[in-house]
């Protein structure tokens, strides 16, 4: 009998450069604004939420990736590591492109969804604002349900080494819909809080 599969999204996820570390963005591409000489991520893979996807790969030292662009007046320099992830992890009929690096010189307001596309184009989104593909890959599809296991030697956790491994707990659209989950639970809970409110009411009455 074979392995239960599990739930896992392909979707591109979104990195912050701590130190020597990645860590998990806590904010879309298309809100957050990095700073002059920050390093970013992007990786493309299969995974169950943000706390097994799979961190960018290779170099991320910001003086390596923007080497070649000196720091200029009114403008920022933001480093970007774009992972297009493994075979394994691609869209049937598609291959993964090589991964590479690029420095974006941009406004200092700009934000990541604009150092991207300045040096990383087409981009495609969703209506809800999910960056779905970068430089075209993959044509087609964004943040779609896959089985993960089942197969030996097929999965995207065998796959990913375990170094790779994000620490923060979410899906795909961590940093991009956590504030509207907020929403949502405060409303509800004010709601709740107005019927009991009423309810008491009536009872003294």
């Amino acid at each position: 009998m074979g392995q239960a599969q599990a739930a896992g999204y392909r979707y591109w996820s979104f990195w912050d450069r701590d130190g020597d570390q990645w860590a998990y963005a806590t904010q879309g591409p298309s809100t957050a604004r990095p700073s002059d000489k920050d390093v970013q991520g992007f990786r493309f893979a299969v995974s169950e939420d943000s706390g097994d996807a799979a961190q960018p790969r290779g170099t991320a030292d910001f003086g390596t990736i923007c080497a070649d662009s000196p720091a200029r007046a009114g403008k920022k320099r933001v480093a970007l590591v774009i992972d297009f992830g493994t075979g394994t992890d691609a869209p049937s009929g598609e291959s993964p492109p090589t991964r590479r690096t690029a420095c974006a010189v941009v406004s200092p307001d700009a934000t990541t969804a604009e150092a991207l596309a300045s040096v990383a184009k087409p981009l495609r989104y969703d209506t809800n604002a999910l960056l779905c593909a970068i430089s075209g890959y993959p044509r087609t599809g964004c943040g779609e349900q896959v089985a993960t296991g089942g197969t030996p030697g097929a999965t995207a956790e065998e796959q990913t080494p375990k170094d790779e491994k994000g620490s923060a707990g979410g899906g795909p659209s961590v940093g991009l819909f956590a504030g509207v989950a907020v929403v949502a639970v405060l409303g509800a809970a004010a709601m709740w809080q107005a019927r009991r409110r009423g309810e008491r009411r009536g009872d003294a009455s």
